[in-house]
């Protein structure tokens, strides 16, 4: 395929798209510059590495291969750059040889939050269908071992754009009638975006109730979330949904996450819940903020959630620019890929506890902090509860409540 040498970004918050500038590849090198107009809306799309300015700007090579991270956030990673590379390749394209350019020439306008690449790539395959979540999910074990399967395509429209490491799928689901769609980018009306999530061939089998109990337990917690539900197939298999809130109805927010809007590199992070801290303040200008990250910091540490890397964390602006806190997502059992948290508490990875979450709440002066954090315990302590509640396994729940047991 011949590469993209020049891509036109803009954003789109409800039907009209504005254009905000244009990304051109050079000698291997990538550059970036704000269109005049759009400077004069005075928006900041990524207020603390791609100010609004006039220059011509170029990204370092580390850690997003020469993008700005308000741009990498928009590609696909885990799943969703394994089913691109997988459809790509079934096309006859060389990966191997592909630049960030043709990349997001491929997300166009069907990438999370609200900004929209052209030109965009247009692979002859999308289209709206019905399917049935026990295939889809047979097909994602299918994909991982490499198999040859005849809907490979539909797994790509579905869930070539979403982040993240399980299989899963972008959809329109109409809560009065049970009924779901597959969803590129607009849905009829009566129909939310939604995300499933299926499990991988590492997962416990209850995985998706071990995640509902959780979003149950951050809930009475105080943690904003967005709508989550169990989605159940013809065998009685349940899968994890939850509504996408970088969508209402068909209109979009702006979204980044913590990774993108600090250039961190998530898989190699040495990023503090105090660096979190800073930037929510900074963008909400709301002491609440500080008490948005401590409530998912001490949740994460209780509820044994190490799991929590800056892709986890998001932030979310609407079309008159104003930035907050996204609703808190991923929050489940997880012990990652190193034993540790992936985010530190007052510089703990280890073993962080209630006085490293103190500390770090002390030193933001967050005055009720020890209540927010009594709170979220006390909730925890309740786990088995949650997880009857849930048709948690009675050996996850005995294996979760032996790990998070030693934490309370």
């Amino acid at each position: 395929m011949e590469h993209v040498k020049k891509i036109i970004v803009s954003i789109q918050f409800s039907k009209n798209e504005i254009e905000l500038g244009e990304l051109v590849s050079e000698e291997r090198a990538i550059y970036f510059k704000y269109y005049t107009d759009f400077i004069t809306k005075g928006i900041e799309i990524s207020p603390l590495k791609l100010k609004l300015n006039t220059g011509i700007n170029k990204a370092d090579a580390i850690p997003f291969d020469g993008l700005f991270g308000v741009f990498a956030d928009s590609l696909p990673d885990g799943w969703g750059k394994l089913l691109l590379d997988r459809a790509l390749t079934a096309k006859g394209v060389d990966i191997s040889n592909m630049t960030m350019l043709d990349r997001l020439a491929f997300v166009g306008s069907k990438g999370m939050g609200a900004l929209i690449y052209k030109p965009e790539i247009d692979d002859g395959i999308h289209k709206q269908f019905e399917f049935e979540l026990d295939n889809i999910a047979k097909a994602t074990h299918q994909i991982i071992s490499g198999t040859s399967i005849e809907i490979l395509d539909e797994l790509y429209i579905l869930g070539g754009s979403s982040g993240g490491a399980r299989p899963k799928i972008l959809v329109g689901y109409n809560s009065k009638t049970q009924h779901i769609i597959g969803a590129e980018k607009d849905l009829p009306i009566g129909y939310e975006h939604w995300i499933i999530k299926f499990p991988s061939s590492s997962d416990k089998a209850d995985i998706a109730n071990i995640e509902f109990a959780y979003y149950k337990m951050a809930i009475d917690a105080g943690i904003e979330m967005s709508a989550c539900k169990l989605f159940k197939g013809k065998s009685g298999q349940e899968y994890f949904g939850t509504k996408r809130f970088d969508r209402i109805g068909n209109n979009r927010l702006h979204m980044l996450s913590a990774a993108g809007m600090m250039h961190d590199n998530f898989r190699l992070s040495n990023l503090d819940y105090g660096n979190v801290m800073d930037c929510a303040f900074l963008l909400e200008r709301d002491v609440r903020a500080y008490e948005k990250v401590l409530r998912i910091a001490a949740f994460n540490v209780f509820a044994h959630n190490r799991d929590d890397h800056s892709k986890n964390i998001s932030f979310l602006m609407d079309e008159n620019g104003n930035w907050k806190v996204a609703p808190a997502y991923d929050l489940t059992f997880s012990s990652s890929g190193h034993g540790m948290h992936s985010t530190m508490v007052s510089g703990e990875s280890a073993n962080p506890t209630k006085q490293h979450l103190m500390e770090l709440a002390n030193y933001f002066k967050i005055k009720n902090a020890s209540a927010i954090i009594d709170k979220v315990q006390a909730v925890i302590y309740n786990w088995k509860d949650y997880a009857v509640q849930c048709k948690v396994s009675t050996d996850s729940k005995n294996r979760i409540q032996k790990v998070i047991g030693r934490k309370l």
